[in-house]
Parts: structure tokens; sequence; C-alpha cells
């Protein structure tokens, strides 16, 4: 257990890479389980060539459009994809942790995917970056420049943002600006400090 490790997740849209960021500027060391994800991707090119098919390539190199596609399509689909990359995302995450473990400094692990199974066991704190489902779907179809159906669908294959506040040790609401999410993170930073 990472005892100074806490676990940042939310939901897609619901403005956790900002909050990230904000940490990241104010010092702290974030392990990004997206970044160690697309390197597991790459690392497991085979394995997934083998499950999906060829036609997920484009140059050489797995789509992740493609991919993408084809798994936020179809739960079960999402599941074979799971079960391939977790275990390799979830041990190198287990590996930077202990790393930044030993420094005796809260660090933070930006894992989207928390409550959806990705390093779970290892972690006792965990923030919910909050933002209700109709301001996520709203984000998404901008960011992502999606119509609502497709956004929709997207968020809801993650698990309920309600279902994740409930579960948080922490919630940063995130239904504001990003000045109310400053303020926000200024007061969070400022109570775990208050608490080592």
């Amino acid at each position: 257990m990472f005892k100074n490790g806490f676990v940042v997740t939310g939901s897609i849209g619901s403005g956790k890479s900002t909050f990230v960021n904000l940490l990241k500027n104010a010092g702290f060391s974030v392990i990004d389980a997206d970044l160690i994800s697309h390197e597991m991707l790459e690392n497991s090119q085979n394995e997934v060539i083998k499950k999906f098919g060829s036609h997920i390539l484009q140059n050489g190199k797995i789509s992740r459009k493609k991919l993408g596609a084809i798994v936020f399509n179809d739960k079960a689909k999402l599941k074979e994809l799971e079960k391939i990359l977790h275990p390799k995302i979830s041990a190198k995450i287990a590996m930077q942790s202990e790393i930044l473990e030993q420094q005796k400094k809260p660090f933070f692990v930006d894992i989207p995917l928390f409550f959806e199974g990705l390093g779970e066991k290892n972690f006792d704190k965990i923030i919910v970056v909050y933002a209700p489902e109709n301001l996520l779907i709203e984000r998404v179809m901008k960011r992502n420049d999606l119509d609502y159906e497709t956004a929709q669908s997207r968020v809801q294959l993650q698990i309920d943002i309600e279902i994740k506040k409930q579960m948080a040790d922490f919630v940063i609401d995130n239904s504001g600006d990003l000045e109310n999410l400053k303020q926000q993170t200024q007061e969070f930073l400022k109570n775990i400090k208050e608490n080592l």
C-alpha cells in the first residue's frame, strides 16, 4: 500500500487533466496512467493485432482512433483490450509509485479508469474530479467534436460519476470555471499539508 500516493480519477470530461496540471504547477510529482497505457499499447502491438485484426493499423502502428472505434462501441471488446493492457499498466504504475514512495512526500497518480479496475489495490486515498453527467457530455462533445449520442455513450461506458463521487475520499467539484477549480485545488493542498 502506498501511503503517500493519492489517486486522481474522474470521468471523461470532468477536467481531471486540468486539476493534475495544477498539481504539477504546485511542484508535486504525478504519474500519468494514460502515458503508460500508450506505451503498453505499443509494447503489446502483436498481442492486440492478434485479438482485433490488422485493420487497426495505420502506417505500421496501431491507430488509437481505429481501435477506439471498436472498443468504445462494444463493452465485451473493451474488456478484452483491458485484459491485455491493465495488468501491464498496473505493474508499471506500481513500479513508479515505489520510487516516489521512498521520497516520503505526497505524490499523485492520474488513473482515469481507477474504479474500472486499474491499480485499485495499492492506494487508499482517492480524489474524484467531479462534474455532473450533462456537463461531462457537453465538454466531450466540444473537446472531441462529437455528436450528443457518441459523447453520451463514451461517458456512459465508464462507471457513473455520481457513484465515483460517493467512493471518493476527496471530491474536487469542477462544475464551475477554472478560477473555481484553482481555488478548490489550493484548499485541498492546504488540507493535506496540515494533515501530514
